[in-house]
């Protein structure tokens, strides 16, 4: 989920609720920070359902993780290791106290700072998933794209968020499986590599 802004999702302020899984039905609490909007929950439910073929075992990156709905809805649907990455002190904060109440096997780790200069200097192996949904103000997706494919696997997914009817620069090594839109979102799929299957 992304931060900076309008909110889109019909969760009741102040939580967010994880769908499906291993912790269905937790509540994820959404610090009151400007602008934060979880990923509401029908778009939540089509990504996973797309990528539940493929989610289990899974390495996952969510690169703007804010309340860590979508990060966290990926460990509790069975990815093996998932990284939240978000730069607020606040949320980071929250994150790292949910993992550990959710988590005590510790394949959720939280790590407070940038999205670009973890993508430049992570040490992390490579991810087989990664969640790009940044602040939309920012326009930070041609940055994030660049940076990105040194940190995924050759046969990686990659889901990324932006404003309906816009339709962030892609690289070539990334071919769109899957999209659909909200009347504030658009919100897609996309395999690394040549795809021989729909």
């Amino acid at each position: 989920m992304s931060r900076s802004r309008a909110n889109s999702s019909p969760a009741r302020p102040g939580s967010v609720r994880i769908i499906a899984g291993r912790w269905r039905g937790t509540r994820l609490p959404v610090p009151d920070r400007p602008g934060l909007r979880p990923t509401s929950d029908r778009v939540r439910e089509t990504l996973f359902n797309w990528l539940q073929p493929v989610l289990p075992g899974a390495r996952v990156l969510d690169l703007f993780a804010g309340s860590g709905a979508l990060g966290l809805e990926a460990a509790s649907r069975g990815a093996a290791q998932v990284q939240l990455v978000e730069a607020d002190p606040q949320l980071a904060r929250a994150l790292t106290e949910t993992a550990a109440r959710l988590d005590p096997e510790r394949r959720v780790a939280v790590h407070r700072g940038d999205a670009l200069a973890f993508l430049r200097t992570s040490a992390e192996a490579p991810f087989d998933i990664a969640f790009v949904d940044p602040p939309f103000a920012a326009g930070l997706w041609p940055a994030v794209l660049a940076l990105l494919p040194a940190r995924m696997a050759a046969q990686a997914w990659l889901y990324v968020e932006s404003p309906a009817g816009q339709v962030p620069p892609m690289p070539a090594e990334w071919a769109l499986h899957r999209e659909n839109h909200t009347r504030q979102v658009r919100y897609a799929l996309y395999r690394r590599g040549t795809l021989d299957h729909s």
